[in-house]
């Protein structure tokens, strides 16, 4: 193994372990009460090494690697579909790509974010921030600017109530929460 990729492979897995030593800690004793410094002792790390992994405390819960992937496939769709037909095709379309994520890690994640006050905000800034990116796409694209907004402002709401729902539920998969949204979004339920 090449020396970068013996970084890249420490680099993964000290990321992993301060994620499950973090809710670890956040389930035992909640997101409030656990800091920054509890992580990184519990990970046998410094702060400073837990800050070049992760640039927030929230961002352990909220951080969303599929916003540029869903992005892309929206703005992807036909432009002549109305701005809430091409955003939920859009994120059809994306999630039918994306691998099912650890669906354990995943929910706990969720779970965690769905008990905690400041976490829902932090989701909702999260969501403005996707949010934007997907209103300038569709607006770029010729959709009108209120349409654009709502469309997708409803999606994003949609999603988030079926990722709440589904980090209640160990019966039902994390892509069926979703793909039931969609649903219901295009009127199929």
């Amino acid at each position: 193994m090449s020396d970068d990729g013996e970084v890249k492979g420490r680099r993964t897995r000290t990321r992993a372990r301060l994620l499950e030593c973090a809710l670890d800690l956040f389930e035992r004793q909640g997101y409030e009460q656990t800091t920054v410094a509890h992580i990184a002792a519990a990970a046998g790390v410094t702060e400073m090494t837990f800050f070049r992994h992760f640039s927030a405390k929230e961002r352990l819960v909220v951080e969303d690697p599929y916003d540029p992937v869903i992005a892309d496939t929206i703005s992807a769709q036909p432009r002549e579909l109305a701005p809430l037909a091409r955003t939920t095709a859009g994120v059809r379309a994306a999630w039918s790509q994306l691998p099912e994520p650890e669906s354990e890690t995943v929910r706990r994640r969720v779970r965690i974010a769905a008990s905690t006050p400041s976490l829902r905000a932090a989701i909702a800034a999260a969501n403005t921030d996707t949010e934007q990116i997907i209103v300038d796409r569709l607006v770029r694209d010729g959709a009108d600017r209120g349409s654009a907004r709502v469309a997708t402002a409803a999606t994003l709401a949609g999603i988030t109530a079926a990722l709440l729902e589904w980090s209640q539920r160990d019966d039902l998969t994390l892509s069926d929460a979703v793909q039931s949204a969609l649903d219901v979004l295009e009127g199929r339920r």
